[in-house]
């Protein structure tokens, strides 16, 4: 999804702001996007501020128990479980997958 990069044109219509916790894979974040979207970190400690993401963890932990490592996947398997979850309906997405999700999205972008 070649859309997806940052240096779409459209990234800031696509992604209006981004929420992320305070690990260190996200460090390096504002730099990164500087101006393309609004950043927002999570206070610590504080998990319903990012629901959705929480979310998505319990639907991962189906494919990786907690406190297993990625690294006793494959980046085969751990794409299998990325397929699958980008192919779930969701009922806050009116049942469409994410991927169905942010295609139209795009292509409403696009059209205007």
């Amino acid at each position: 999804m070649e859309f997806l990069s940052k240096n779409n044109p459209n990234f800031p219509k696509l992604f209006k702001s981004i929420k992320a916790d305070n690990g260190s894979e996200f460090a390096s974040l504002s730099e990164a996007l500087q101006g393309l979207s609004d950043i927002y970190f999570a206070h610590p400690y504080s998990s319903w501020e990012r629901g959705t993401n929480e979310k998505h963890n319990g639907i991962l932990r189906r494919f990786i128990p907690k406190g297993k490592s990625l690294n006793d996947y494959s980046n085969d398997q751990i794409n299998q479980f990325t397929h699958w979850m980008n192919h779930l309906p969701r009922k806050i997405l009116n049942y469409q997958t994410p991927t169905e999700a942010i295609l139209t999205h795009f292509n409403q972008i696009q059209m205007t």
